[in-house]
């Protein structure tokens, strides 16, 4: 998946990355990763939830690599109008996606473990995807100006929306817990509770859109 979002990024702003990957990526790094993966088999067979914390720590500062190529993407592309739509499409996916990973951390880690390397590292995600986020924003809103609102663009602004609180806050509590000013549970909480808001977002769309711009 983050191979696909790289490459498909990159072609959107004309870079040509299937060099790289038909040279370096694919010839080297899948094989790698299987011998990985038969590793983490052999050594975790009898405790399978172990492979949740290791997963985490792998793909974390991937991710993390990810997001600034995509912020060097953005200020490569001139201005906040000229960034493709397909570009913005991929970029909530991305945070989507970082969003999925960033739970899955939360959900794998020892609550009452002390902060660590990785609670830095998670951080570090987080205010990546924010930078994402509010980049993807200015330029959905200078679209919005310049083109007027559409079903899909008011949609799309309100999931970045509510990605942008969800992250925002996040990255807030998790520098309290590295400052030792609070425990993880907090941060454990409010993943569990503002989930709803985006069922809440999703039955807006699907309720009063139709209605809203003349669907139905």
């Amino acid at each position: 998946m983050l191979i696909g979002l790289t490459l498909g990024t990159l072609g959107l702003v004309g870079v040509d990355f299937e060099p790289v990957l038909e040279s370096w990526i694919l010839p080297f790094c899948v094989p790698g990763a299987l011998i990985v993966a038969a590793w983490l088999v052999e050594a975790k067979q009898n405790v399978v939830e172990n492979i949740a914390p290791v997963l985490t720590r792998v793909f974390t500062p991937l991710t993390i690599v990810m997001l600034l190529v995509f912020l060097g993407v953005f200020a490569t592309t001139g201005g906040l109008l000229d960034v493709d739509r397909e570009l913005l499409i991929l970029m909530d996916a991305v945070l989507v996606l970082v969003l999925c990973l960033l739970l899955y951390s939360i959900s794998a880690r020892d609550s009452l473990a002390p902060p660590g390397l990785f609670d830095v590292l998670q951080l570090v995600l987080v205010v990546a995807a924010l930078a994402v986020d509010a980049v993807t924003l200015s330029a959905m809103l200078t679209r919005i100006a310049e083109f007027g609102f559409s079903a899909n663009k008011v949609a799309a602004l309100g999931l970045n929306l509510v990605l942008l609180v969800h992250l925002a806050w996040s990255a807030w509590l998790t520098v309290g817990f590295l400052r030792g000013a609070r425990t993880f549970a907090p941060i454990e909480r409010w993943q569990t509770r503002y989930l709803p808001a985006y069922a809440v977002w999703a039955l807006i769309v699907v309720v009063i859109f139709p209605p809203a711009f003349a669907f139905a």
